[in-house]
């Protein structure tokens, strides 16, 4: 076997592939085996005779390139005569904290997907203290006569439809609509794409569909039940109870997370995830689980779909994500996971198209995945010390974290 002073002298045929802007013909190179990331960027920016030079990050066989070639080959025991195929992306620059946005207690969810739902610009976030915050994160205010409804759900056990309207008078807000169904705390609340449709998660094990409609008249009739109902009926007339328009069953535990498949109608399919320990894909029309994926001893706490959809990822108590590639015909188990050193609280991937992810841990530490590469983080950054991240959200370039620390804004530039 060759020494390693002697691989200095040694190359490896390689050919590169990119799905970036920044192509060039296809064409073999000789590659000197000590080279590592950075004489390969340097090379690409010089082949491409960039005016600015941009860093490249390189996945070989499909994961990370973090040593020398030679130690790659060796490692891998790749034969001398196998050309590499080599892919290249733009790296991720270190995330960015932007500045505080200030919360008296803590955050449990972040939203800033701009939908009919969410005001363009704009972060909504939910507080343990009961309330919903609005904040700008543009550096320009946005302002505009429209109204937006927004949904959100309590441990009280109903969610709640609130109608904001931004004006130059500055934001309003009034509560329209409360949601009837679950005798168990809610888990979560998410829209379609649309907004026109909403699914509620409970730890009672059901999902209750919803339309985003406000009713003439009061649609659930609380005049008999416990005190706790009894208490409801002091709320305003103005704020009309609703009715689910379906109820889907079939987890057998709490349900952590229900969404809307991405490009789907919203009477399309869904996929749902909870303490048993499955990812379960629905008919919403005939209102069928018509799937289940076991993982057994795995329960989940949170779950999200590539914008593409053909991926889906389950954050778990046993400190993984997993990734299930809906592609695999007969999926019944992973097809991947994510190691984590802390439980993984919550997921968010990006909106535009990257094969990228943020997930946020109970260590109080967000880690960017790549899913081409998951051995490994692209990168990872302290959020706050001793403190748990309980939410996640990603538009652009700009994540929004919160938890037991309040809520903070994150900038990452680069990666594709």
């Amino acid at each position: 076997m060759a020494s390693s002073s002697s691989s200095t002298a040694l190359s490896h045929p390689v050919v590169f592939t990119t799905q970036a802007p920044y192509a060039f013909p296809s064409q073999k190179f000789m590659i000197p085996l000590d080279w590592k990331r950075y004489q390969l960027s340097q090379l690409i920016n010089k082949a491409l005779d960039l005016p600015k030079p941009i860093p490249f990050d390189f996945l070989v066989h499909g994961e990370m390139l973090r040593t020398s070639l030679w130690e790659w080959r060796a490692e891998k025991g790749v034969g001398e005569e196998d050309t590499l195929e080599i892919e290249y992306f733009e790296s991720v620059m270190p995330p960015q904290r932007m500045p505080e946005l200030p919360h008296e207690d803590l955050v449990s969810s972040v939203s800033c997907q701009i939908h009919q739902c969410v005001p363009p610009a704009h972060f909504v976030t939910a507080s343990y203290d009961g309330h919903l915050r609005l904040f700008d994160y543009s550096q320009n205010s946005v302002i505009d006569a429209s109204s937006y409804i927004l949904a959100s759900s309590s441990h009280d056990l109903t969610a709640c439809l609130t109608r904001i309207s931004l004006s130059s008078n500055g934001p309003s807000a009034s509560t329209v609509a409360s949601l009837h169904l679950h005798t168990s705390p809610l888990s979560s609340i998410s829209t379609d794409a649309s907004g026109s449709h909403l699914f509620t998660s409970s730890w009672d094990g059901l999902i209750g569909v919803w339309d985003t409609s406000i009713p003439d008249d009061h649609q659930v009739n609380l005049e008999r039940g416990d005190d706790r109902k009894k208490r409801r009926k002091t709320a305003p007339a103005s704020i009309k109870r609703k009715a689910p328009i379906a109820v889907l069953k079939s987890h057998t535990a709490r349900v952590s997370k229900a969404l809307f498949a991405a490009g789907e109608p919203a009477k399309g399919k869904a996929y749902s995830c909870g303490f048993d320990s499955t990812v379960r894909t629905w008919d919403v029309e005939s209102g069928v689980c018509i799937n289940t994926i076991n993982v057994p001893e795995r329960p989940m706490l949170d779950l999200a779909e590539t914008p593409d959809g053909n991926i889906v990822l389950a954050a778990s108590t046993d400190h993984t994500v997993s990734i299930f590639d809906l592609r695999v015909s007969s999926l019944s188990s992973s097809t991947g996971i994510m190691m984590h050193p802390a439980t993984p609280s919550c997921i968010a991937t990006s909106e535009s198209g990257k094969q990228q992810v943020v997930t946020g841990g109970y260590d109080g530490i967000a880690r960017l995945w790549d899913l081409r590469s998951t051995k490994g983080t692209v990168t990872s950054f302290r959020v706050w010390d001793g403190m748990k991240v309980l939410a996640v959200d990603w538009v652009g370039d700009v994540v929004g974290i919160g938890g037991e620390g309040g809520m903070e804004v994150w900038r990452i530039a680069g990666g594709s």
